[in-house]
């Protein structure tokens, strides 16, 4: 009760607070400035470079990372790996969320954010990646929203509906891999119309399938990040079962992720030597090339095996950031640094402070919304109702 009564009697001004609020405030006042003044009042965009940060970490990015979601739902319901069930609901809310966020991002970005939905209600345009994708995205966040339901129907009491939902479940996963499948790699085949803007290193006809492996890896390390963060802030808010179960997660998809990321590489080399593009590799984009793939998947992978091998979760942890960090370098390289690479400098895209601003005022909203729902809601304990239902 002496805790309890703690936690009511925290203090309003946390530095977590303090931050987020003034994050929030100015997030607010560039998104009005944004939806006044139009795109040019807060971006660098032009014609040559129409797509910035907001597409390329906002929503290539946050898509990516996601896919901690069909992962852990896949092992768990598909493949019959129960003792990653804990994790499953902390990864379908971070991949609800972060499927949630990136729509609200394309308001954003799209020029006419009200007509978001109009190829998809209106005028199809069956024949075009970019339907492809927003279908799929528009489809499988509403899969994800069902899968969640169940732990916001728990804490409202509705449990009727909450035991028909969960009747849904492997339907649910099967539907949500299918179509992660589908749009995770058609992100990628989306660059495969610039051949010309984009570097020849990062340019491949392997696009879509370097696009879907990452995800796998990238949706790993994003359980066992977001695991470390939770278990961080949020350990007052598990059970026994997370707890005993947390460090078979992370040194079971430690171990998975490592495996995923080498085949990945030995794509990435498959790709270069089908288009002989190996002389790229002694210029200076090739030393960057190299830095993505060695430090941020070779070297992470590296981590995980030993890590996994010693039973060191510290090490699975550090290994996680670095494969997270690897995915978001792997995003913006092919949609911002390595695109237009021919042009001069001074015609290079270049994020403004604002864009900057509202990508993090939109990981800021994500962040509060993860923290609300996981403290009220069972999403790190089971409800005492629905012990062991699974």
């Amino acid at each position: 009760m002496a805790l309890e009564k703690s936690r009511v009697n925290r203090p309003l001004f946390t530095p977590f607070n303090i931050v987020a609020g003034i994050i929030l405030i100015v997030g607010l006042f560039l998104t009005v400035s944004r939806f006044w003044g139009g795109l040019g009042t807060v971006t660098n965009l032009d014609n040559n470079n129409p797509w910035g940060i907001w597409i390329g970490f906002d929503l290539l990015c946050g898509v990516a990372l996601a896919a901690g979601g069909y992962v852990t739902s896949a092992a768990c319901y598909i493949f019959g790996l129960k003792r990653f069930h804990s994790a499953v609901r902390p990864a379908i809310l971070t991949a609800f969320l972060g499927y949630a966020l990136v729509v609200f991002a394309l308001n954003f970005d799209v020029g006419r954010p009200w007509r978001l939905p109009y190829p998809l209600f209106f005028s199809q345009g069956t024949s075009s990646l970019l339907f492809e994708v927003g279908l799929c995205v528009f489809l499988y966040l509403n899969v994800l929203f069902i899968e969640y339901s169940p732990a916001a129907l728990e804490w409202l009491g509705y449990k009727k509906i909450r035991n028909f939902v969960v009747k849904l479940t492997l339907v649910l996963t099967i539907f949500g891999v299918v179509l992660s499948t589908l749009h995770q790699s058609s992100l990628g085949a989306l660059f495969l119309i610039a051949p010309s803007k984009l570097h020849p290193l990062w340019y491949s006809s392997y696009l879509p399938v370097f696009f879907f492996v990452s995800s796998i890896f990238a949706g790993m390390s994003m359980v066992i990040f977001e695991g470390s963060l939770a278990h961080r802030f949020l350990h007052h808010k598990m059970d026994k079962t997370h707890l005993d179960e947390s460090l078979g997660v992370a040194l079971g998809f430690g171990k998975a992720a490592s495996f995923v990321m080498m085949g990945y590489i030995a794509t990435k080399f498959i790709g270069i030597a089908s288009d002989n593009n190996w002389h790229y590799l002694a210029t200076g984009w090739g030393l960057w090339f190299l830095l993505e793939l060695i430090g941020f998947v070779a070297v992470p992978a590296f981590l995980y095996a030993v890590a996994v091998r010693d039973k060191n979760i510290k090490l699975v942890r550090i290994a996680s950031i670095l494969a997270v960090l690897g995915i978001v370098l792997n995003r913006l390289n092919v949609s911002v640094i390595a695109f237009n690479w021919h042009l001069p400098s001074s015609a290079r895209y270049f994020p403004s402070w604002k864009e900057i601003g509202i990508s993090l005022f939109i990981v800021t909203i994500g962040i509060i919304a993860y923290r609300f729902i996981a403290t009220k809601m069972p999403i790190l304990h089971e409800h005492p109702d629905y012990k062991n239902d699974h």
